[in-house]
């Protein structure tokens, strides 16, 4: 149960921080900036997405010390899990901005809105609706790869899982009941995004027909 926690912590901070990187990424490219800032962002997200998550918590626990740039196995999870799903996230908030009406940028700006006025009070509640789903998602894929940064030492719970085989050497009874356990994460997750989901349509379906 510990563990279980300890895997809620870290895959929770982890995708707040991959949102806040992902949003800012996301909106940025949906609008025009300056290209050289557009490629940098592409060449970030092409890494990222391109290279095993694995890999890059290697790189960055074990990798980065060798030019003096050391954490603990705890911070390296959070950055390595963090930087890799912003990358996805920065595409899901830009497909979500790119789908809204570009009448709803002029309407905005008749209306004397400055850029983060608008932002806020227009463009993402009608994106909060388009990627709400892949968000939370996103949120349940970050919770189960959180288990890859056992490999850091760090005892979550697939670690757990990993230091009770040794000491019983149950394999069943031991990956079923980590089975058990993320399928309760992930299910739970889905539910809520599921009510989440309801309760937006309602709204909308509300104010529709006033």
């Amino acid at each position: 149960m510990e563990a279980s926690w300890l895997t809620v912590y870290l895959s929770f901070i982890s995708f707040v921080l991959a949102l806040c990187i992902g949003i800012v990424m996301g909106t940025a490219r949906s609008y025009k900036i300056p290209w050289i800032l557009d490629k940098i962002f592409v060449v970030y997200i092409e890494i990222f997405r391109g290279t095993p998550l694995l890999i890059q918590l290697f790189f960055i626990y074990y990798g980065l010390p060798q030019i003096h740039i050391t954490m603990s196995s705890h911070e390296a999870a959070i950055l390595g899990l963090s930087l890799n799903y912003a990358a996805y996230i920065s595409e899901i908030v830009r497909s979500g901005m790119e789908s809204i009406d570009k009448g709803q940028h002029e309407a905005a700006k008749s209306l004397g809105m400055n850029t983060l006025t608008a932002l806020i009070h227009i463009l993402y509640p009608q994106a909060l609706r388009l990627v709400l789903v892949p968000l939370t998602n996103s949120y349940a894929a970050i919770l189960k790869d959180s288990s890859l940064v056992s490999v850091l030492s760090i005892t979550e719970l697939t670690r757990a899982g990993q230091l009770i085989y040794v000491r019983t050497y149950e394999p069943f009874e031991i990956y079923l009941t980590l089975g058990v356990f993320y399928f309760i994460m992930t299910y739970t997750i889905a539910f809520v995004s599921k009510h989440l989901e309801r309760r937006m349509q309602y709204k909308i379906n509300g104010n529709t027909k006033n």
